[in-house]
């Protein structure tokens, strides 16, 4: 798990150099989840969120087909994906605990982000879209679904 220096989610210019795995798994997840849907390079997906219990950090967005997910991470199993983001934040935080939800309003809205409190892709130091767009397009998206979907069926 990164935990990212003090101060670099609230400076504009320090949060836009991250690497891109980092920028769009420590907070700008949404706006990936939102572009992958709006793009769609496989077809049948959904958004998902992580809400931590009150008094807990570590919100997640990600986009799943119910079996594999895919984040900043690339393509997995969705339950691996979840059981790796709360063993990283029980780790940091004891007693961690969240709830999954699927996303009812478009992830690429300013004012529904905003409403919970997260930003919209218009409010980085650039638009984010384009950044998420380039980002998804270096993946061969079907290869590597079908690459997790074997590696599961090889295991089970």
């Amino acid at each position: 798990m990164y935990i990212l220096k003090r101060g670099i989610k609230k400076d504009p210019v320090r949060r836009w150099a991250l690497p891109d795995r980092i920028f769009f798994g420590y907070g700008a997840c949404h706006i990936l989840a939102g572009v992958y849907l709006k793009h769609e390079p496989l077809a049948g997906f959904h958004a998902e969120r992580i809400i931590p219990d009150d008094g807990f950090a570590g919100g997640h967005m990600f986009v799943t087909d119910g079996v594999i997910a895919f984040d900043y991470h690339g393509y997995c199993l969705r339950e691996r994906l979840l059981a790796h983001h709360r063993k990283g934040w029980s780790t940091h935080s004891p007693g961690w605990s969240s709830t999954i939800e699927p996303v009812d309003f478009d992830a690429l809205d300013t004012v529904e982000l905003n409403a919970r409190k997260m930003l919209g892709p218009d409010q980085y130091l650039h638009d984010a879209r384009p950044r998420a767009l380039v980002f998804i397009a270096r993946r061969n998206h079907a290869a590597e679904a079908a690459r997790v979907l074997q590696a599961a069926t090889q295991f089970s």
